[in-house]
């Protein structure tokens, strides 16, 4: 079995929403051992909306995910594990709050070769 080094957690928004977004993703850098990454105004990697990455240790995760369940304020939240198995970790390890979207997993294609 793979190990958990960490976990991603992508905060998806859009222009209406992008100021929600960038205060739940403060709030939890400040609250808790997370690393917040930009605030993407656009799709990246295989994520279908502008997002902000939220990247934790594996032990930080029952703090964080709890944190995210009640303080998403109606925003999506994707979260996967890291382990190295990129495309397993995107799509068949995930955690979704709320909206459950397809991903473009099609850019892991690149990472076999």
């Amino acid at each position: 079995m793979p190990e958990i080094t960490g976990y991603h957690a992508h905060v998806y928004f859009d222009a209406e929403t992008q100021n929600i977004a960038q205060q739940v993703c403060e709030e939890a850098a400040r609250l808790f051992p997370v690393e917040m990454g930009r605030m993407h105004a656009k799709n990246v990697g295989p994520h279908p909306r502008w997002s902000c990455q939220l990247a934790f240790a594996a032990d930080a995760f029952d703090q964080v995910i709890p944190w995210l369940m009640l303080n998403r304020q109606g925003l999506t939240v994707f979260t996967h594990p890291e382990t190295g198995q990129h495309l397993e970790d995107h799509r068949d390890r995930a955690v979704w709050m709320g909206e459950l979207l397809d991903l473009n997993l099609s850019i892991f294609d690149k990472l076999k070769t």
